[in-house]
């Protein structure tokens, strides 16, 4: 309707041009007043909304890449070190990462600009332009993977050698510390990184360690030393909390992932004497009071983006109240990113109940979990693992650590294959400094020889852990980026262009699966991290993935039983006859006279790869066993003729070993195997001895009893029948302790029942062990002296005590077994063991037990008879004595054992952990494949067995001849698995159904 203002008739036309005129005039005014108001001289506002806006925009704003990136348009990384020469690596067999860590492509890889820039087929016309600073790699058609991911490490702030002033990686001032940073305890001397690199692993995450329920925020680094050599200069993604005002990869947009270590269970609880009730009201509490502050946050942002306060910003509207400041708390403002999906939680978790609670409280916060570290008992609940807040977590486990306390009692070699097949994503880790992350890939070998699929194995360690980490757009992976593109000149061929990953990457002289592995060159941002590296010449066969035995029985049996399935083996009957087709090898322990004082020797009775056993090479061969003894054997071919030597036999089992071997069981030695169940539960071990140098001896045993090992055995553990199923048949341990004198060596079969059955202790006492130590509470000085005073004491006066024993060392009639690592520390052993000789006309035998630095002494050990066994067998500069060690390939030609073999010096093997003890064939043959074939398998079988014995005074015995049954393979490979024992000491054949 029309006002009757305005009469429709008689309304001009000047009228209407007026009202025009008034409204431009109006709107003039208008728009002088908004200048005047913003642009006028001293104009101040007092509250500008406008960075508020930002805040609250930003609080909101999801990390990581969105799912629309693609990284094939990334042509640079940030971390592009200009100067870098473009490298074309040719003729690899390339494991990109993708489709479940199974593609395979050959052909050539194009890094340039810090990013992998082509692989596959790259035509010439792409090399362009680069051809004068272009370095050219030939991989030899050998295998190359993505840099290794390590998601739980403890690099740098436990940092080696172990010195009180290097260890930052615990707080224990309270139990809930999000506010901590792991890259401000980050010591960048720690003598790990190289080695690190020399494994292969690239980028590791850094946690804070276990003692808090809340450690605080972990880092993400590049392993790679940079020109600043500063930890800031080595993370990876650095989040905007930790450099103000940066941004990654040019995008000011890109919130980069945080990282944040939780730990629940004995680690926690133990320090603070707190339970896991007092641990679930700590994270509860803490979410809590995270909450409250979001909510705060939240309220805030919704007054901040009302309509009026934009209105008020503008100048428009006179504010009526004051807006306080955002609300924030610098101690919780890391646990308010978890509520808001921005951090990646690694959470320390061994038990069902842990993981339990965890699930709840991630339900009743609401907030995800990227990854459950250590998670032993994770295999056993896959369901409750996928009730997470947000979905299932990664589970990153150990291979084989474990056992070491109650929640890592049920911890499984199967787990990895157990998780995967119920579609929980499955990393293998170091927790290093726990286990050397120089051998990260190690734990994948161990994964897959278990039953983990090969694909995932690789992923394991690659892509699974990057994506874990929220870095998987950039790390982890070099999967293709675009579509093929096809040369016309090349029409068969393709190249993928413009992958965009960082171009790490590692060259393998075998495949990466087969035992062994090692590196030939490692890149971090397209930059070469070994200085002439030294490369092994492998078998052909060692490129081939190692096909793995069947676990299915075992796995099935696992689930089960809880992770804790019966492991006693089946004894046949007395008078059973066994006959084993399909045998590729068959080895002896060889005994004689003519040997003389280098006592036994490994025979080769037949083998297919030793051209100095008996004919019919590669040809199988059938072995038939009476009891505990092998009664025959002969090529499969006889029993085609009539010079049969089997054919009597008429009644008898028949296994089919498919490519086996038999061959001398191994010995134990450098761990607790016997003497401890659970290492952290001292009601299931015998505990340690009393050291009489700095602790009261009770009178009751005089001040010369020596502790003997024998007296605390305990059989049927699960470490010593595992360790029995892989090959160990006899153990020789040492009385636990750290101090000077440890006590005397026992040696007994780790197949025994209990210690009073038939051959269950195979030599009460074998030798004398101690320890000379600078970590020990008295100096070396004193420690040498009192072993120089037992040495030259006087045999006139012997009781029952333990001068008898030292009166045996004396006369040459048993070894001294001395742990040491200090080459400084061996120098003056050497000198002591000529002076004691000289006085009391006596050859001592002496044997140096670790022995780190040996290598230092090779000719001077030689020299002076000493035996070594070396514990680790791989080193570890773990103590400011153990740090100058000989690394081995690819850092060095010659390991510590060869470098040890060449010089004449009697070398054995020895375990650390109990837990590693079923692993000690896989250790002998890593080291003849260091060796580059100086180390036959006869020479690799003595390092685990008679060498051993010779070195700790073990007398050859029926025990020492039981032999191991192989399946698939021998001893020294990842394809064999132990079906058996022909046990002679006791008469009979136990099998493992």
């Amino acid at each position: 309707m029309i006002s009757q203002n305005f009469p429709s008739k008689g309304y001009s036309k000047r009228a209407r041009n007026r009202s025009t005129v008034y409204l431009k005039v109006s709107v003039s005014l208008l728009l002088a007043f908004f200048l005047f108001r913003f642009f006028r001289p001293g104009r101040v506002e007092h509250h500008s909304t406008s960075p508020l806006l930002e805040k609250c925009k930003s609080i909101h704003k999801p990390a990581g890449k969105s799912d629309s990136y693609v990284p094939s348009t990334r042509t640079e990384s940030d971390r592009f070190v200009p100067g870098t020469a473009p490298v074309l690596i040719k003729n690899a067999n390339i494991l990109t990462g993708a489709r479940n860590g199974t593609e395979v492509v050959f052909g050539d890889i194009l890094l340039d600009n810090g990013v992998v820039q082509a692989l596959g087929y790259i035509p010439s016309t792409q090399l362009l332009g680069l051809s004068n600073q272009l370095e050219v790699v030939d991989a030899g058609g050998k295998w190359v993977t993505p840099g290794l991911v390590d998601l739980h490490s403890h690099l740098g702030v436990h940092s080696l050698p172990v010195l009180s002033g290097a260890s930052d990686g615990n707080s224990h001032h309270q139990p809930v510390n999000p506010f901590l940073r792991s890259i401000d305890g980050l010591n960048t001397h720690d003598d790990s990184y190289k080695l690190t690199v020399s494994g292969g692993v690239t980028t590791v995450q850094v946690l804070p360690g276990s003692a808090n329920n809340i450690g605080g925020q972990a880092v993400l680094i590049k392993l790679r030393t940079t020109q600043e050599r500063s930890v800031s200069a080595m993370v990876l993604e650095p989040p905007r909390t930790l450099f103000i005002n940066s941004t990654t990869e040019n995008d000011a947009d890109y919130i980069p992932w945080r990282h944040m270590k939780h730990a629940c269970g004995e680690n926690p609880d133990r320090v603070y004497g707190q339970t896991r009730m007092d641990a679930l009201w700590n994270f509860r509490h803490a979410y809590d009071q995270a909450r409250i502050l979001m909510e705060k946050q939240n309220a805030f942002c919704e007054q901040v983006e009302k309509p009026q306060w934009r209105w008020i910003n503008m100048g428009f509207i006179k504010a009526t109240e004051t807006l306080e400041d955002f609300p924030d708390d610098l101690e919780l403002e890391a646990l308010v990113d978890v509520l808001r999906g921005r951090v990646k939680l690694s959470i320390h978790c061994y038990e069902s109940v842990d993981l339990d609670g965890i699930v709840r409280l991630s339900n009743e916060f609401k907030f995800p979990v990227a990854s459950f570290h250590h998670a032993a008992e994770t295999y056993l609940v896959p369901n409750l693992l996928k009730k997470t807040w947000g979905g299932a977590p990664a589970a990153a486990i150990f291979a084989a650590n474990a056992r070491k306390k109650r929640e890592a009692y049920r911890g499984s070699e199967f787990a990895p294959r157990i998780l995967a097949d119920n579609g929980i994503p499955v990393v293998m880790k170091s927790d290093h400094p726990v286990v050397n992350s120089r051998y990260l890939m190690y734990e994948a070998q161990q994964a897959h020889y278990f039953g983990l699929n090969l694909g995932l194995a690789i992923a394991s360690v690659t892509t699974t852990p990057a994506n874990a980490a929220g870095v998987g757009w950039r790390v982890g992976k070099l999967e293709k980026g675009g579509d093929f593109l096809h040369s016309i000149f090349h029409s068969t061929k393709a190249t993928f262009l413009l992958i965009g990953y960082d171009a790490d990457l590692v060259i393998w002289d075998s495949h990466p699966l087969a035992l062994g592995a090692t590196t030939t060159q490692v890149y971090i941002d397209g930059i070469p991290q070994l200085e002439s590296p030294y490369t092994l010449s492998k078998p052909d066969a060692f490129q081939i993935p190692p096909r793995t035995p069947n676990w299915d029985k075992e796995a099935a049996d696992t689930i089960k039983w809880e992770g804790l399935p019966p492991l006693t083996g089946n004894r046949r009957k007395k008078g059973t006859t066994v006959r084993f087709t399909g045998v590729k090898s068959y080895w002896t322990i060889e005994t004689g006279e003519e040997f003389g004082n280098e006592g036994p020797r490994i025979k080769a009775v037949f083998d297919e790869f030793d051209d100095t056993s008996l004919t019919n090479m590669g040809r199988n061969w059938t072995v038939v066993v009476e009891g505990g003894d092998v009664s025959c054997y002969e090529p499969e071919f006889s029993y085609l003729s009539s010079h049969c030597k089997c054919c009597a036999i008429l009644s008898y089992e028949n296994i089919d070993l498919e490519g086996g071997s038999i061959s001398p069981g191994l010995t134990s030695f450098g761990s607790p195997l016997g003497l401890v169940e659970i290492r952290l539960e001292r009601t299931t071990n015998d505990g340690p001895v009393l050291d009489p140098l700095t602790q009261s001896i009770p009178s009751i045993l005089g001040e010369d009893t020596i502790i003997r090992a024998v007296d605390g055995l305990q059989f049927g553990g699960r470490s010593t029948l595992l360790a029995y199923r892989d090959g160990v048949t006899q153990a020789i341990t040492a009385p636990s302790g750290s101090g000077f004198l440890r006590g005397l060596l026992t040696a007994f079969d780790v197949g025994a029942r209990h210690a009073l059955e038939d051959g269950a202790i195979v030599q009460e006492v074998t030798a004398l062990q101690v320890a000379i130590s600078l970590d020990a509470s008295v100096s070396v000085s004193i420690q040498i002296a009192a072993l120089r005073a037992k040495l030259l004491g006087s045999s006139d006066v012997l009781s029952n005590s333990g001068e008898r024993y030292w009166d045996l060392v004396r006369k040459g009639q048993m070894p001294l077994v001395i742990e040491v690592d200090s080459a400084d520390v061996m120098a003056s052993l050497i000198q002591l063991k000529y002076d004691v000789e000289a006085e009391i006309e006596t050859v001592l035998r002496i044997t140096f037990f670790r022995a780190a630095e040996a290598h230092l002494l090779a000719k001077e050990i030689a020299r002076a008879g000493i035996s070594i066994v070396f514990t680790p067998p791989r080193p570890f500069p773990v103590t400011w004595e153990s740090r100058r060690i000989l690394p081995g390939p690819p850092l060095t030609k010659d390991s510590q054992v060869t470098a040890m073999l060449e010089a004449g010096v009697h070398v054995a093997i020895g375990v650390e952990n109990e837990y590693d003890a079923k692993n000690l064939r896989f250790d002998i043959g890593w080291v003849a494949l260091e060796s580059n074939s100086t180390i036959g398998k006869d020479q690799a079988l003595a390092l685990g067995s008679i060498n051993v014995e010779r070195a700790l005074g073990l007398r050859s015995t029926s025990r020492s001849r039981d032999l191991v049954i192989y399946s698939g393979g021998d001893f020294s490979d990842m394809e064999s698995k132990v079906l058996g024992v022909i046990s002679s000491g006791r008469g009979n054949l136990e099998m493992f159904d």
